[in-house]
């Protein structure tokens, strides 16, 4: 195998509380679950995604609301394998201009180095990076929390490696099939779905997760290549990446600040004089990311709630305290609107979910 540059890699958002993801991946879930006769629209109300919202091309949720989707769709459809079916059912068509930037690139390595670069617009839940090893041309996928919900990891996990194959298939051809997949998480009670839509050898329990392509796929010319087209959308999406960074930016500083002021949070006037900005210009910057200053609020006292109620020395009341509610009944309404339970009871889910004999099989 002939030398190569190190595998391209392009970190996510360090907050899983900013919205900065495209919902494609819950766009299709919500497809999926509706051939199991699950209407998914009351949980994504309950998160804030209303069809007004789904149906936007702007819209950006954050990393908690597509996690706490996902979870609890599993258990709704009953399909230890959803993540497989909501991969399967993708086009690169969902993933808008990167999609044509990806058909309209010369190669398949240079699809998918395109597909990775600019991730962050795509709607990815994970984490690519892509380059050639000893083995071959590997693309590996990792989580941006390593203490995500094992439900919700081999979900993404599942859909990532399926969208790639299917995508794949499509647009190079319906020959392809990987030299090789390995997965982190343990081997389900039935691989057949595995095995027939990968058609490769497969590993699980591996040291991490990673798609190995054979070189003659990798460097298989691309159908739709187009140089002069892909130059332009390039330029497209270049623009997009640096409005995306600097949306991100804010609402990770904004987020940083309030999770450092609990129990007090600074007033909407207050952080627009930390920014030096007034508040018309702040309240416009937060409605192009998608979000308001209340919503940011809410979902770091979320983060906060959740990270307290795993110490088990607090009482309701200590709790009530440092995440800056007003009594305990504010915040038994605040767990019940975004978890459907109380707080007690999501100490003992949250508690159970991270216990060393508690991680499920797929």
């Amino acid at each position: 195998m002939p030398d190569a540059p190190a595998p391209v890699a392009y970190p996510g958002t360090s907050r899983s509380t900013s919205a900065t993801i495209a919902p494609n991946i819950l766009r299709y879930l919500a497809r999926v679950a509706e051939k199991y006769g699950v209407d998914l629209q009351p949980l994504l109300t309950r998160v804030g995604l209303d069809p007004t919202v789904m149906g936007s091309a702007a819209l950006r949720v954050s990393y908690r609301q597509g996690s706490d989707v996902i979870r609890q769709a599993v258990e709704l459809t009953g399909d230890e394998h959803l993540g497989l079916r909501v991969g399967a059912a993708q086009h690169l068509t969902a993933w808008g201009l990167l999609g044509f930037a990806m058909m309209a690139a010369d190669t398949h390595e240079e699809a998918i180095e395109t597909g990775v670069r600019y991730q962050n617009l795509s709607g990815a839940m994970t984490v690519w990076s892509a380059g050639w090893e000893d083995v071959g041309y590997v693309l590996r996928a990792d989580l941006p929390d390593p203490a995500l919900d094992p439900t919700v990891a081999v979900f993404l996990i599942e859909e990532a490696y399926s969208s790639v194959v299917t995508l794949t298939r499509l647009s190079v051809g319906a020959a392809f099939a990987p030299q090789a997949v390995e997965f982190a998480f343990p081997a389900p009670r039935d691989t057949r779905p595995f095995d027939e839509l990968f058609r490769c050898p497969l590993r699980f329990d591996a040291a991490g997760n990673r798609m190995v392509i054979p070189a003659r796929w990798a460097r298989a010319v691309m159908p739709g290549r187009d140089p002069i087209t892909y130059a332009a959308v390039l330029d497209v999406l270049e623009t997009e990446m640096a409005s995306r960074r600097d949306q991100q930016d804010l609402l990770e500083v904004l987020e940083i600040s309030i999770a450092q002021s609990l129990p007090a949070v600074p007033s909407f006037p207050e952080q627009a004089r930390r920014h030096a900005s007034s508040e018309r210009t702040l309240r416009r910057r937060l409605a192009e990311c998608g979000t308001t200053y209340e919503a940011i609020v809410d979902g770091v006292r979320r983060e906060q709630v959740e990270q307290l109620l795993r110490r088990t020395e607090l009482t309701l009341r200590d709790i009530t305290r440092q995440a800056g509610f007003a009594d305990m009944s504010a915040l038994r309404r605040a767990v019940r609107r975004w978890h459907g339970v109380t707080p007690l009871e999501l100490r003992s889910e949250l508690l159970e979910r991270e216990a060393p004999t508690g991680r499920p099989h797929p």
